[in-house]
């Protein structure tokens, strides 16, 4: 009966939207301890904030944060510059705005831990830089000023945290900046003369004060800035909150080490923790960073009533019998609503209020999707499922769905009776490609394209679907806003949530990301075509740069089953006029014509995000002879090196434990992938065989490992990396066009079989190299020598020796980048190196 009801009583009604600031997790809602609630409950009476501003996943201090935003219970956000895309990689193959994607959901991830709210600027984490000048030319000063002036101005913060400071001592100049940054748009963030374009939507706002977050107050006090002296305050941290049976320290280790892509995992600090603040400007401070902020609700005008509502809500608060509190809470509510509801703390106080009565009930409800994907115009399966898990009155007035319908209940709910009920939903014909909003268009420079101001800041698309919940409770209706996300069950990680997504009717991954020519002979291009939806048919074609042949010029195609997949083979050919450029993929159909490729970026430890990246390769002739034709890689920490050297013609063999403890003699070159031997601790074990492989012919290169740091990461001493030693330090070369000087331009490495020039390094993205070689043996002979402006020589990039009969190199030179980029230098180069005595 209930179903028959379900389905056709259909109403439409629009949905209402989330506070600016709320940040509504895809999964499922958590159930919360007595511990918390109460926890949450004593927030209701604190009305302070505080922006912590940083540049990178992962600079956050996580301690810090969760003391703010638990023992000290004031909204808190972070604002990360960057998303990270400019760093290494850990766990896989992904580079750029690539593993953007993964530490955007680490940190998010890092947020459902400590609590504060996770934000980002626009601007592009194009990889290590040394100043703060470079920084901000890179992205564009006054731009990623605004997104910082944006974000005070919408979160209405009190106090302003930094973790670095203006200068030098930042150590980086993405940090250096965001300081920088954040004091100047602390100065300016109150002038409605400033970025007036934001004013449609927020108002002018002065924080209190700004505050360095200091590292160790003895090594970076500077006694040449005589401001710093008097103005530094420290605070307890490392506090244990019994409510939540927890350390702030266990709280920042578990929060820190989500930052899985980067190895952070950490030990919890339990025992005590001062964090110290340096005051940059703004009010005097003398021990507290929230001095001078009313953090009552005696902020709020008319809001006398309240403050003594959430005492009495507290004080009658039932560890187990939760839903006892429910009434004095909807009570509370009713009094906020009467407030003025544009002010920031209002709104808040409402949301909290509104989640505390769903927690106190242990409501829970969600829609979840037949598919985790959909195509503009397809009708979809939903299933929802609610049950109330306390023995108080709630009913279910409807349940409304962003596509526009809506279905009216009016049916109380049981304690512990799950609802569930099916229903289906057609996706407008208009609506977007759920590709991440940075995304959306090419990075310029470094700076993601947004042209939405009111999405700059979010860390993640809205939802591309959601369902708002309206229930009655104690005579008060509550609506509850929550994307739909698809769930599966995994025989061994049991419920998996994933983003529900649109996708494109027609998806095309080419094979290759680089298409590598160093003749006229003619190369297969493989293209695979997958279907968003069913029964999706056309005409595929590929554009080609001039002097390019492509045959043929196009082939049909057609996809019955949503999901299916169809592969196509096209004959490249390069004439002596072919030109560098890009292999597109074009698909035609009735419904129209596309032009986008299909990504998954799957982790366990985070939801699995999907992109839809342009659907094309890169076209690169050039002039590379190869002598090396067998080569071994032994994997490092993720990169496409690999790929690269069959593009050159090589055979490739990637080498595991059964090939390693085998006979090695047959390789021309042994390869060793980046930070190979920080992530597989067997190298140590295999080194000796390595080193006689060498000795007795071989040739083998190592790519960049890095130095040992066993304060961040739990990492085993590294072996002699070659026969002789040397020594990796966190040198490097930021400066992708620096100059590079050939210390001994008759060298082979530089002549055979490819003679390598200046222009050879032209065209390299993001840098030149990083962890150089440093301390070598004299049997080592460094290649070149190269330096960022201002800087003096660094001849660790490539270095070689002979040994025995072989050949040994280890190079910080980012072929990992160039060659993925498809740089004709690079390939050059390395071609070189893997024919050293061939």
């Amino acid at each position: 009966m209930l179903l028959r009801k379900l389905l056709h009583t259909l109403l439409v009604g629009s949905l209402l939207t989330l506070p600016s600031f709320a940040q509504v997790p895809y999964g499922p809602i958590k159930p919360t301890a007595p511990g918390e609630i109460l926890s949450n409950l004593k927030k209701l009476n604190v009305l302070g904030s505080v922006l912590y501003v940083a540049a990178h996943p992962d600079d956050e201090n996580t301690l810090l944060l969760s003391y703010l935003a638990k023992e000290r219970l004031v909204r808190t956000g972070y604002l990360s510059l960057t998303r990270g895309d400019g760093g290494q990689n850990l766990i896989g193959p992904e580079q750029g705005e690539n593993i953007g994607i993964i530490r955007t959901q680490e940190l998010l991830a890092a947020r459902r831990v400590d609590g504060p709210d996770q934000f980002f600027s626009r601007a592009y984490d194009f990889g290590f830089s040394k100043q703060t000048s470079e920084a901000v030319r890179t992205w564009g000063q006054e731009k990623v000023l605004a997104d910082v002036v944006w974000m005070i101005r919408k979160y209405q913060p009190d106090v302003i945290m930094t973790r670095f400071p203006p200068d030098a001592r930042a150590g980086h100049g993405h940090h250096s900046a965001s300081g920088f940054l954040a004091e100047e748009a602390f100065k300016i963030s109150n002038d409605p003369t400033k970025f007036p374009e934001q004013l449609a939507f927020v108002k002018p706002w002065q924080a209190k004060r700004i505050m360095w977050n200091m590292f160790i107050p003895g090594a970076f006090l500077s006694n040449k800035k005589p401001e710093e002296a008097g103005n530094l305050i420290g605070i307890e941290t490392g506090l244990y909150n019994p409510l939540l049976g927890k350390s702030y320290g266990e709280i920042a280790a578990e929060s820190r080490s989500q930052h899985k892509s980067q190895g952070f995992g950490v030990a919890a600090n339990r025992g005590a923790k001062v964090d110290y603040l340096l005051l940059k400007g703004g009010d005097p401070v003398q021990k507290d960073p929230m001095e001078g902020v009313d953090m009552t609700w005696k902020r709020v005008p008319n809001s006398a009533a309240v403050q003594s509502q959430v005492n009495q809500v507290i004080a009658g608060f039932k560890p187990d019998q939760p839903a006892a509190s429910v009434q004095a809470l909807v009570q509370l509510y009713g009094t906020i609503s009467k407030l003025d509801t544009t002010n920031i703390y209002v709104k808040a106080k409402r949301e909290e209020v509104e989640t505390l009565i769903r927690q106190c009930l242990g409501l829970w409800f969600e829609t979840n999707p037949a598919d985790y994907a959909a195509t503009p115009g397809e009708t979809i399966k939903l299933t929802t499922n609610i049950v109330n898990r306390a023995d108080s009155p709630v009913t279910l007035v409807r349940v409304q769905y962003s596509t526009g319908k809506d279905t009216t209940l009016n049916t109380p709910l049981k304690p512990n009776d799950v609802i569930l009920f099916p229903t289906t939903v057609a996706i407008s014909k208009t609506a977007k490609i759920s590709q991440p909003y940075w995304l959306e268009k090419p990075i310029d420079k470094g700076l993601f394209q947004v042209d939405n101001q009111q999405l700059i800041g979010l860390p993640e698309n809205p939802a591309a679907l959601s369902a708002s919940y309206t229930f009655e409770i104690s005579g008060q209706r509550f609506t509850f806003t929550r994307p739909i996300v698809y769930k599966s069950t995994d025989p061994v990680d049991g419920e998996i949530y994933r983003p529900f997504i649109i996708q494109p009717d027609v998806m095309a991954n080419l094979t290759e990301r680089v298409f590598t020519f160093s003749d006229n002979n003619p190369k297969t291009a493989d293209i695979v075509l997958r279907a968003g939806r069913a029964n999706v048919s056309g005409t595929l074609k590929m554009a080609v740069p001039a002097g390019w042949q492509i045959e043929p010029a196009s082939q049909p195609f057609e996809l019955k089953n949503k999901g299916d997949e169809q592969r196509i083979t096209f004959r490249l050919t390069p004439s002596d006029k072919a030109q560098n450029g890009k292999l597109q993929a074009v698909m035609a159909t009735s419904t129209g014509t596309f032009t986008t490729g299909l990504r998954y970026v799957a982790y366990k430890h985070i939801p699995t995000q999907t992109l839809f990246p342009p659907a094309e390769a890169k076209l690169v002739k050039l002039d590379v002879k190869v002598t090396a034709k067998n080569i071994g890689y032994i994997v490092g920490a993720g990169d496409e090196v690999p790929a690269a050297l069959q593009q050159m013609g090589c055979r490739v063999n990637i080498l595991g434990p059964t090939e390693l403890n085998g006979n090695l003699s047959g390789y021309d070159a042994i390869v060793v992938g980046v930070r190979a031997y920080n992530t597989n601790s067997a190298m140590a074990r295999y080194q000796p065989k390595l080193m006689e492989y060498v000795k007795n012919g071989g040739n083998m290169i190592v790519q960049y490992v890095t130095p040992v740091n066993s304060f961040f990461r739990n990492e085993s001493p590294l072996p002699q990396l070659g026969p002789y030693p040397f020594t990796v330090v966190n040198e490097r070369v930021t400066e992708e066009d620096a100059p590079m000087t050939f210390i001994n331009p008759n060298h082979p490495l530089l002549n055979y079989p490819n003679k390598i020039t200046d222009a050879d390094f032209s065209g390299w993205i993001q840098e030149r190299g990083i962890y150089f070689a440093r301390d070598w043996d004299k049997a080592y002979e460094p290649i070149f020598s190269s330096h960022d402006q201002n800087e003096a020589p660094k001849e660790g990039s490539l270095i070689y020796a002979k040994y025995g009969k072989g050949h040994f190199m280890y190079t910080g030179l980012v072929f990992f980048r160039e060659l993925p980029a498809g740089v004709p230098g690079a390939y050059r180069l390395f071609a070189n190196m893997i024919s050293a005595g061939k």
